[in-house]
């Protein structure tokens, strides 16, 4: 089997491009074909656990689930971590490479071709249709002589593209007139034609900006994608996006503080969807409110950097004091460290050596180091008589008494640690939420009225119907037709 392939490049960062791939990957699995997505490069801090222990960006695992294929590391080949502005933790074919600067990176931007090339003919050998997104804008010059994931892949690869617009941002025309001022003419000539994503209002109106683009550029417009409800039910790609939602509004407040480099923050969307839960993002300078139920804290790829940011904006008082009005505090991964004693990362693995004093809620240490944890998880919680599927995603090992009180005990294996008073709670494993019967437990602990949510058939529903709508906008056989 050797497949045909299709690039999808956008005009920027933020353009729809991920859900675009997703809702393209099940309209043609719906059509029997075997569908793979492709992403040579993304960088985020929301990942997932492949099946043979390795992680790859959670935009891939929500378009692999679109398709109906399994998890590989091969969707995402290079995935990059940010840990500050300028480094981020460079993770190629699901295994971690190193610590990287951004200009360290660009120099070995070279050296990783050959692994996204590679990862790209293997989804090829063994699927109908590869969907290769790209990355951020599609034509930087200043990063064109070391691009690995847009025109320099499509290139590479002789792969056609479609170039992606966002209409809700204003600016279509330009964008893309922009882009054909900056491509090369042999780059120009693989666009196939441009699709605008995010449409709102009336298609006739919009014509003559159709006219002027196929005029400046030579190449049509595609098609015009609706700003779809469905898409909005999808989790976000990347950091961009996790502020928007706040949850079905009413009942129990849960309050997330924003920390430096949020991890895994898709966590919250099965709470995001109970009716009875509102969801409230607190922004730096902000203080977490005094009616808040419960004090979230999520994982981050900076974890003593997280801990300052909580002392520093003043959190670790807004907590306290929530605790002693009779509030919840839970943590995952990170936030679960952050809930501890101590976290120490003697070796610099997130930032300079050193340690940094927790919140001391559980009686917990976290010392940073050693191998990444990868794994998924699916087993039952003997403590909520749930099953529960998820995954970890950690370097460190925490030790300390407070473990004797797990959180879960997940098939006879104790698993994160809850206070004495039953009021703080921790552990390790990201997914936990999207457990239906899980959430309802916890849900009704924290003393919420649980709905009736099945998060995994709500995702397919929205995938399905997000499909439906872009089989409505454009032609898909016109589109496949360019694949090659």
């Amino acid at each position: 089997m050797t497949a045909r392939r299709l690039m999808v490049l956008g005009t920027g960062s933020d353009v729809g491009k991920s859900l675009l791939v997703a809702g393209l990957a099940r309209a043609y699995a719906r059509r029997g074909l075997k569908v793979a997505p492709f992403k040579a490069q993304n960088m985020s801090n929301n990942a997932a656990v492949t099946a043979d222990g390795g992680e790859i960006g959670r935009a891939q695992a929500l378009q692999a689930r679109a398709a109906g294929v399994p998890l590989s590391v091969h969707m995402n080949p290079v995935l990059l971590k940010p840990e500050t502005d300028v480094d981020a933790q460079v993770v190629v074919q699901g295994r971690v490479l190193g610590r990287y600067s951004a200009s360290a990176y660009q120099r070995l931007k070279p050296e990783l071709r050959q692994a996204v090339c590679d990862s790209l003919n293997t989804l090829s050998e063994t699927h109908d249709l590869v969907l290769v997104e790209g990355a951020g804008s599609g034509a930087e010059r200043y990063l064109r002589p070391q691009d690995i994931s847009n025109m320099g892949l499509a290139e590479a690869a002789d792969l056609p593209v479609l170039l992606v617009a966002d209409e809700s941002r204003g600016g279509v025309t330009a964008a893309a007139i922009g882009h054909h001022r900056l491509w090369t003419a042999t780059e120009r000539a693989r666009v196939a034609g441009v699709v605008v994503n995010k449409f709102r209002g009336d298609p006739a109106v919009f014509a003559p900006a159709a006219d002027d683009i196929r005029t400046e550029t030579g190449w049509p417009v595609l098609g015009l994608v609706r700003w779809s409800q469905a898409a909005r039910a999808l989790p976000e790609e990347d950091s961009l996006g996790y502020g928007r939602a706040r949850g079905a509004g009413g009942g129990l407040v849960i309050a997330v503080p924003e920390l430096p480099r949020m991890a895994n923050f898709d966590d919250l969307d099965p709470l995001a969807a109970e009716p009875g839960v509102e969801l409230r993002w607190i922004r730096p300078g902000q203080p977490i409110p005094a009616e808040a139920d419960v004090v979230l804290l999520l994982g981050s790829k900076a974890t003593r950097a997280a801990l300052q940011a909580l002392h520093d904006e003043g959190w670790e008082i807004d907590i306290r004091a929530h605790l002693r009005r009779g509030g919840r505090v839970a943590g995952l991964c990170a936030g679960f460290q952050m809930l501890g004693r101590v976290v120490r990362d003697p070796d610099g693995v997130e930032g300079p050596p050193g340690e940094t004093q927790g919140l001391g809620l559980l009686e917990v240490d976290t010392t940073i180091g050693g191998g990444k944890r990868l794994v998924e998880i699916v087993a039952t919680d003997s403590i909520s008589g749930a099953r529960v599927a998820g995954y970890e995603m950690h370097m460190g090992r925490t030790d300390g008494p407070g473990l004797s009180r797990p959180w879960l005990r997940l098939d006879g294996r104790a698993e994160g640690a809850v206070s004495p008073d039953g009021r703080v709670m921790g552990c390790y494993l990201h997914g936990l939420f999207g457990a239906d019967d899980f959430r309802a437990h916890w849900l009704r602990a924290m003393g919420a009225v649980a709905g009736e949510q099945n998060h995994a058939a709500r995702l397919d529903a929205a995938l399905d119907a997000f499909a439906d709508d872009i089989a409505a906008d454009l032609d898909l056989d016109a589109l496949a037709a360019h694949a090659r």
